[in-house]
């Protein structure tokens, strides 16, 4: 069973790398609809890695229950090693995935956030009190 919840991980994760690099061709192009209509699917993998990262866990546990004299690398095949071996790689690659696509995602979301303040006046409360800055492109009056 640890050999089949371990390729189903690892399947998981390559499904994620995949669409996580999907999703970095299209916010280059601004295909946003494409990006949002990934989410679910994207959802559902995490939640499925999870659930076969938690039987992974609870096998390997009982396992070490059988065998408490022994260490756990003596306790799994080469092919279960292997396996850990890749899960930990692809975990790797979808970090650095996210963290460049957290990147610019950031850079995305500040250029329209400007843009926003630069176009629709708004009241800016600091320190030293509320003002609303000059809008150069719309002026509202109430």
């Amino acid at each position: 069973m640890l050999h089949n919840y371990l390729r189903g991980a690892v399947s998981d994760l390559q499904s994620l790398i995949e669409l996580t690099s999907l999703d970095i061709e299209d916010i280059a192009i601004a295909s946003h609809e494409s990006i949002f209509s990934r989410n679910g699917k994207k959802q559902e993998l995490i939640k499925t890695f999870e659930a076969k990262k938690n039987l992974i866990d609870q096998e390997m546990l009982n396992l070490k229950k059988q065998f408490p004299d022994k260490e756990l690398s003596e306790l799994i095949d080469d092919e279960a090693s292997d396996l850990l071996g890749e899960m930990k790689k692809n975990l790797q690659e979808l970090k650095n995935l996210n963290t460049s696509y957290a990147r610019i995602v950031f850079a995305v979301s500040e250029f329209y956030t400007s843009l926003i303040q630069k176009i629709i006046p708004h009241e800016i409360s600091d320190y030293k009190g509320s003002k609303t800055p000059q809008s150069s492109f719309l002026k509202v009056q109430a």
